[in-house]
Formats: structure tokens, C-alpha cells, sequence
């Protein structure tokens, strides 16, 4: 027998005792509550599956579709329930804590993302029988079950250099980070054997329309009122696409146009189409910004310089430089930042956010060759030099990161799936029901 085993065999006597306690003295008494699983060294409760299965089925139902036989439905929600009861224990083994800060800051997000203020989505949650409370302490183990996957899972996944270059110069790679287009159609319908004059008159009608649009009529109000299109009623809303799935034309067309646009009604075997392009994103747009060439000297106080004798310093460096020292000299000297004191000060070019908000602001304001006065931030006093500005394509940049984040996504997925398995063979679980 292994120690989870043996452990097990020593919980469960208690857990079972104690929850059990006094039902020979009052036979005729049924408990209110049961295990139905023993996990490690932990227990779930039969009231604790009933109330993720009404939420399951609640969420089924409101997507309208059918919910499975009850057998079926107790056993995954079971299952999902033992699995995150693993990871919230390895949470704690691990010491993982979610403040209330952060829990609020959580909750409200959620709120926000619904379009709710927080008494809203406390409302919403009491509408559909859940409390408050419950959904947060549910929010809270959900981000304790993150925080353990990221370090148990994600800290595994490696992408090397080579992965993400092959990954670009292949056809996924281009399809799945070729520009998107949010696009929106209007269809008018001729049928297969529709006569020559039928045919012209939908023609007229498709036309017609194209030039209400381009005149600025609502092409929602247009598709809704004309479109033969499944997202008419959406406005003849499509979401997004990529050029290449969409048939030809199409595909050629849509990356020339801008957003706004509409295209000139094309004779499909359906009929007549319109698209138009409601948003775009992605793809290879040139990705610009500011870069700054920047140099300080930085002050600190330390025990045996107080903040003012550290400002008192700065000051004095300021006048020095601005008699005429070499600021490089003088950083070098005195400039007590490890990373840039050897280097004259120099930080060299620097996107500006990458700069504490005190030393960016102060900088922004600092014109190209002047010297800024001295001025504290958090890590003491600084007087900075701007050497120069200019602008980055980092297009190039933001494929590569664009390519690297796709490709841990996938090994992550993978990972965790066979992660999970890991954990659950390797769990003590006993099932009650």
C-alpha cells in the first residue's frame, strides 16, 4: 500500500465518522449531506456536486441545447470536480494566497467585461440563483488553479528560435497571422433557373443598394431589410475572417479595401453579394514607435547620504555639467545605476514605457541635447541628458511574438492535457457515489 493509500485509510474513517456521527442512535434521521469522493486529503461533498450540476445545466440550457442524461452529466461534472480539487490542494501545498484586493479587482473585471456595475452582476448572479459569495469564492479558486498551472505547466513549455522562424515561413504560420477583417454582407438572392429579366432585376436591386451604402445609408438597416443572408437579422454581421477563406474574388479583393468599405455587389451562383469591411486587425501593418537615446546619473540615498545630501549632490552635478563638464566623465565617476554608470550613463535607445513613470515624464519633456534638472523617483535622484529620438519599425518584432505566443498557446494545451492525467493517476481518489 502507498503513503496516499495509507493516508487515505486513515482519513477516511474520521471524515466518514464525523459526518456520520450519531445516525445509529436516530435511524430514522437521513443526513443532510454525504461524501462522494474521497481526494487525497481532502473530500467532496455531495451538495457541492449538486450545485456545480445545476450551474452546468443552467449554462446548457441558456445556450439552447439539449442537456445530457443525468448519469452522464453527475460523472463529468464529478470528474471536473476532482480534478480542480488536485490542483486547489497543490495550491496550498505551494502556498499560493488570493488577496481580497485582488479578488475584488477580479470580480469587478468580470462585472465590467458584462457591461454591469458590481451590484448589477450581484443582481444578475441572484436572478439566476447563485449568490454573490459563491461566485467569488468560485472566481477565487479558479485563479489559484491558474497560478498553479502556470507554474507547474507553462514554466515546461520552451520554444526555441528555430520553431518560431520555421512556424513563419510556413503557410499556417502566414494564414494565421495574415490580417483579419471583421466584415458585415448583404445577399440577394437569384434562384438557379431564374429567367434573363429576373436576373436583371436582381441585378438593379443588388446595385441599387451599393449606392445607398456608398451615400451612407446604415448597411446594417440595409442588410436587415434586404439581405438573404443566415446574418441578415445581425445586420449581415459575419465576425471576422481572413482573406483566404473567403471564395474568390473575395480574397483578393478585401485586402485592398479600407475600413468602411463596401465592395460592388458580385454575381455568385447564389446570387448577388456586398461585403463590407467593419474593422480590421493583424497582419503586417507597420508596427512604429518612439525610441529615446537617453544618459543619466543617478544619486541614491544610502545610510550615510540622506535624500537631501543625495539632492544636494544631483544639484551640484547639474551645475557642473552645465559649466561645461563631460556628462559621460561624470556618470562615470559618480552615477551610482550599476547598468549605466560604465557606459557614460548611456541607456541607449529605449522605448519609453520600459522607464518608471517619473523618469519618462521628465524625459518626455526634456528636448534632444538638453539636460534636465535633477528630479527623484523611486530609486533615487536623477539628472538625465536626451541625445536623440526616433521612430522603430517593429513590425518584424511583433510576427515573432505574434508567432511565439501562438506556439506556447499550442504547447501549452497539449501539455496540460497530459499534465492533467499526470495528477489524476497519481491522485489518491475514492468515488462514493
Amino acid at each position: 500500500m502507498n503513503v496516499k493509500s495509507k493516508l487515505a485509510e486513515c482519513v477516511r474513517p474520521l471524515l466518514l465518522g464525523a459526518l456520520f456521527l450519531g445516525t445509529a442512535a436516530h435511524a430514522d434521521v437521513q443526513p443532510l449531506n454525504r461524501v462522494v469522493a474521497i481526494v487525497d486529503n481532502d473530500v467532496i461533498m455531495q451538495t457541492q456536486l449538486d450545485a456545480r450540476v445545476r450551474e452546468v445545466q443552467q449554462t446548457i440550457a441558456k445556450r439552447g441545447a439539449e442537456v445530457p442524461p443525468a448519469n452522464v452529466l453527475t460523472q463529468q461534472v464529478l470528474d471536473r470536480l476532482i480534478l480542480e480539487n488536485i490542483q486547489l490542494q497543490m495550491g496550498e501545498r505551494s502556498g499560493i494566497r488570493i488577496s481580497d484586493e485582488e479578488l475584488n479587482q477580479a470580480m469587478a473585471t468580470i462585472a465590467q467585461r458584462n457591461g454591469m456595475t458590481i451590484e448589477q452582476f450581484r443582481d444578475a448572479l441572484a436572478k439566476d440563483g447563485l449568490s454573490f459569495n459563491d461566485a467569488r469564492d468560485q472566481v477565487s479558486r479558479e485563479m489559484i488553479i491558474s497560478r498553479v498551472r502556470q507554474r507547474r505547466v507553462a514554466e515546461r513549455i520552451q520554444v526555441t528560435e528555430q520553431e518560431v522562424k520555421n512556424f513563419l515561413a510556413s503557410d499556417l504560420g502566414k494564414m494565421q497571422l495574415s490580417e483579419e477583417f471583421r466584415l458585415a454582407n448583404i445577399v440577394i438572392p437569384v434562384q438557379e433557373d431564374a429567367s434573363s429579366d429576373a436576373l436583371q432585376a436582381a441585378e438593379r436591386r443588388a446595385r441599387d443598394i451599393y449606392q445607398q451604402a456608398r451615400q451612407g445609408a446604415d448597411f446594417g438597416q440595409l442588410a436587415i431589410a434586404n439581405s438573404a443572408s443566415e446574418t441578415a437579422l445581425d445586420g449581415g454581421d459575419m465576425g471576422w475572417r481572413k482573406a483566404a477563406q473567403l471564395p474568390p474574388p473575395f480574397d483578393s479583393m478585401i485586402s485592398a479595401m479600407g475600413v468602411g468599405d463596401v465592395t460592388e455587389p458580385i454575381r455568385t451562383p447564389g446570387g448577388f453579394i456586398l461585403l463590407k469591411v467593419l474593422e480590421k486587425r493583424g497582419g503586417e501593418a507597420a508596427a512604429v514607435r518612439e525610441e529615446v537615446n537617453v544618459r543619466h546619473i543617478l544619486i541614491k540615498p544610502s545610510e550615510i547620504r540622506t535624500d537631501a545630501e543625495a539632492k544636494v549632490l544631483a544639484e551640484r552635478l547639474y551645475q557642473r555639467i552645465e559649466s561645461g563638464e563631460d556628462f559621460a566623465e561624470l556618470a562615470k565617476n559618480f552615477s551610482e545605476d550599476p547598468g549605466s554608470a560604465l557606459n557614460g550613463g548611456s541607456l541607449n535607445w529605449i522605448d519609453p514605457n520600459a522607464l518608471v513613470p517619473e523618469f519618462r515624464e521628465v524625459m518626455n519633456n526634456t528636448a534632444s541635447g538638453e539636460v534636465s534638472k535633477p528630479f527623484k523617483s523611486q530609486f533615487g535622484w536623477h539628472v538625465l541628458q536626451v541625445m536623440g529620438r526616433r521612430a522603430t519599425d517593429s513590425s518584424e518584432q511583433m510576427r515573432e511574438q505574434q508567432a511565439l505566443n501562438l506556439l506556447r498557446n499550442r504547447k501549452y494545451e497539449e501539455e496540460l492535457q497530459t499534465w492533467l492525467r499526470q495528477i489524476r493517476d497519481e491522485a489518491y481518489v475514492e468515488i462514493k457515489l
